[in-house]
């Protein structure tokens, strides 16, 4: 009996606990009180999934010496990113954002989608920037042979081919293009050990590669 009145409990918690996540999917309250905070206007925002958003966290003193912002949400997709551009990026009022984002839709951590539609979402947030005076910087996805919360999904080939679509996005439409995949790629198209122990999130080691040549696109 006293497992019976338990599952009706677990129901009721995970329906509140999905209808939380539906009621801010694009996770606009993430940075709803650190937007009011930033005073003028930073030099650039990185707008991302996890891999910004520990990047943020692990070497602020990057962030905060260079006056860049760091807008990443874990787990989310381009899809995620779009919605809340205007809030997290447009609104901030940088020369620049660079966006590093793709991963998980790859991953299809929302569902399947199109690589044609992912760019698409790219696609689309350089266009708000450019329309709001905001130069866009677009990154290459890092590589990886693999995701451990999805082992279904062999990633690596998907991530060289949107990075392709994204490339040549790029050059057509005179958008700097940081190739962040040939950088730290090994022999299998994956993020090495040395750069990551999950093959997909930078160490502080990794992020110190990246903000090499990020720095490059960022005068």
């Amino acid at each position: 009996m006293r497992n019976l009145r338990i599952i009706p409990l677990l129901i009721i918690f995970i329906s509140i606990s999905s209808a939380s996540f539906a009621q801010d999917w694009a996770g606009f309250n993430r940075y709803k009180e650190s937007n009011t905070q930033v005073a003028s206007a930073p030099k650039a925002v990185f707008m991302g999934d996890s891999i910004t958003d520990n990047w943020a966290s692990w070497d602020s003193d990057f962030f905060t010496s260079n006056n860049y912002v760091g807008r990443g949400i874990s787990g989310q997709t381009t899809s995620q990113m779009l919605v809340r551009f205007r809030r997290d990026v447009i609104e901030l009022a940088p020369e620049y954002v660079t966006i590093l984002a793709g991963t998980n839709d790859i991953a299809r951590n929302n569902g399947e989608i199109t690589l044609e539609n992912v760019l698409g979402n790219i696609i689309s947030m350089c266009e708000l920037a450019k329309a709001n005076n905001i130069k866009p910087i677009l990154c290459a996805i890092l590589p990886a042979t693999g995701y451990r919360w999805r082992p279904e999904v062999k990633p690596a080939d998907d991530i060289v081919k949107l990075n392709g679509m994204i490339r040549a996005y790029a050059e057509q439409n005179g958008i700097p293009y940081v190739d962040y995949h040939t950088l730290l790629k090994d022999e299998h198209n994956g993020l090495p050990v040395k750069y990551a122990d999950d093959g997909v999130h930078p160490n502080v080691g990794c992020y110190k590669l990246m903000e090499e040549l990020i720095m490059k696109y960022l005068p």
